[in-house]
């Protein structure tokens, strides 16, 4: 008699503990398909934002020392090589973000 109540108990016990995780389960996003696109959109911003900035610093230079365009094309192409590390950065980072999720599905299964 022991034996079959100790059985009944783990069996509502193991039923209480996948509800429980049910519950924990994280829902899927409806907007999972629009994600690669935010993402190379923050790419390209990223870029396009670094060689903006080199591009007003290095025209401010220009007419404020009154020279040619070297302090413009110095900063342009500084602004260039800060944007694609930029880029880099945050491709490792979703790159990283991605190999954790495969691993933690793996280690569920």
């Amino acid at each position: 008699m022991t034996d079959d109540h100790q059985k009944q108990r783990m069996t509502q016990l193991e039923a209480r503990i996948s509800a429980a995780k049910k519950l924990q389960e994280p829902t899927p996003r409806a907007d999972e398909h629009y994600s690669q696109a935010n993402l190379a959109w923050r790419m390209v911003i990223e870029l396009v934002a670094g060689l903006g900035i080199g591009f007003g610093i290095g025209y401010g230079l220009d007419l404020w020392l009154g020279t040619l365009p070297i302090f413009m094309v110095l900063f342009v192409m500084l602004g260039l090589a800060a944007g694609v590390k930029t880029m880099l950065r945050s491709a490792q980072e979703i790159q990283e973000k991605k190999l954790a999720e495969e691993a933690e599905r793996d280690e569920r299964d």
